[in-house]
């Protein structure tokens, strides 16, 4: 049997193929002329998923196939669970990703072991062969100080500039009142993750001009708090290092998937890694990573990196119509942020402008919570937005509306989310799963 250390070191060697010539057959010589076929970045990141006990993705005969309904955006994925009642499963819908081993890099200059995940690529090719979403405009991050660049370990590693910080404890206190506004803004917020000034989810591969987004869920610090625990999503279930849905040994992790509105459809479930602001951090359990401040170009599209989506400051609380509820005050006000804030998104990941930096545009409602409609596409936004049913948040970073072809009414807050789309399933799909939705 291979050792680790086989697997990964093969996986790194060149290949040299010696091409034999027929013009001298008496003599039976060797052409001394070389190929050498060096291994892709995509190979390395497989190789160490089969290192770890994982299942490397292959395209070629992946491991699960999946139909129109379904909608699945991630090749990758290793399992789906579509349940939403929560009184079934707490957690809701969750989805099994494959986990890979790299390290960071500690202010001191230490390295240290960590666990992350890949949701998108800026290179076609390279997005194709370890089964993720092809995203090219994440390219443009490249030389804005948003990204961070990364080198290869002689095992076939990926080594981060910088690190998160999973020890602190999350916290929030619902705001007051304000007008029509209640429960937020919060009036205060302690993120329950952090990074320094050097990580960023946008990394640029060694030696290329690749940018993958690249998500840490666990160190020796703690686990992201998307990764839901069996036991429950009190402080000491989201710090339990044991929780089986982080298995190292696997190369896996299970994590909790979000609730969205795009194209008038529900389902649009995504999940949320980190962000640069600490409330949305907080609000959507993610880590706050400050240099995401430093993507091109805020507020505008479709230039830049990041794509705008609208989240709504005071949705409605109550279901009245089987639609569900909405908003950043209901997830602020709801125990532990159990609920999601359910945004709306203008676009998905088969449209090549897509990319998973969201940059958002908070609304504000401006009528009576029983009169306001739940938001499920970015045209009833535009209508709302013009006939005064709405208007831009008051706590948007932006004055005025930015170029925007989604929105000319829509300004940008300044607070930027790394929501990777996963799947938009068919409402004849939800209750059902798909692969092996949990580690074993």
């Amino acid at each position: 049997m291979k050792t680790i250390r086989l697997i990964a070191l093969s996986a790194i060697a060149a290949i040299t193929i010696y091409s034999c010539s027929s013009d001298d057959d008496q003599n039976n010589s060797i052409d001394p002329t070389v190929t050498t076929v060096t291994p892709t970045a995509a190979s390395l990141l497989l190789a160490s998923i089969e290192a770890d006990g994982g299942i490397p993705y292959n395209a070629q005969n992946p491991v699960l196939s999946f139909t129109s309904e379904q909608n699945v955006f991630l090749p990758s994925i290793l399992g789906i669970d579509y349940r939403v009642d929560r009184d079934v499963v707490p957690a809701g819908p969750t989805a099994r990703f494959p986990m890979f081993q790299g390290w960071e890099t500690l202010p001191n200059g230490e390295r240290r072991e960590g666990y992350y995940v890949i949701t998108e690529a800026s290179n076609s090719e390279f997005a194709e062969e370890l089964g993720v979403i092809f995203a090219p405009r994440m390219a443009n991050a490249i030389g804005s100080g948003g990204e961070q660049n990364s080198e290869w370990t002689e095992d076939g590693r990926l080594i981060f500039e910088g690190s998160v910080d999973f020890s602190p404890t999350r916290s929030l206190t619902a705001g007051g009142t304000d007008g029509e506004l209640f429960g937020f803004p919060p009036a205060a917020v302690s993120p329950g993750a952090v990074a320094d000034d050097n990580w960023s989810s946008y990394v640029v591969l060694p030696g290329t001009d690749i940018v993958i987004n690249a998500q840490l869920v666990a160190n020796s610090t703690g686990i992201h708090d998307r990764i839901p625990n069996p036991n429950g999503n009190e402080q000491e279930d989201e710090d339990d290092q044991n929780n089986p849905n982080l298995a190292k040994n696997q190369a896996s992790v299970v994590m909790q998937l979000l609730d969205g509105w795009h194209d008038n459809r529900p389902y649009y479930f995504h999940i949320v890694t980190d962000t640069s602001d600490p409330g949305p951090a907080t609000i959507e359990l993610g880590v706050y990573a400050p240099k995401l401040n430093n993507l091109p170009s805020f507020g505008v599209f479709p230039g830049g990196s990041m794509l705008p989506f609208s989240p709504t400051a005071n949705g409605r609380t109550t279901d009245t119509d089987g639609f569900g509820v909405q908003g950043l005050n209901t997830a602020s006000l709801s125990d532990r942020q159990v609920q999601d804030p359910t945004n709306t998104f203008p676009i998905d990941p088969r449209d090549t402008r897509y990319a998973p930096m969201w940059d958002a545009h908070i609304t504000e409602f401006t009528v009576p919570e029983n009169e306001r409609p739940i938001l499920r596409s970015f045209d009833q936004v535009n209508q709302l937005l013009a006939d005064g049913t709405l208007i831009p948040f008051r706590g948007n970073a932006n004055p005025i509306p930015l170029a925007n072809s989604l929105s000319d009414l829509l300004t940008g807050t300044g607070a930027i989310i790394n929501c990777p789309v996963i799947t938009q399933p068919e409402s004849a799909v939800i209750g059902t799963q798909i692969g092996e939705p949990r580690n074993n």
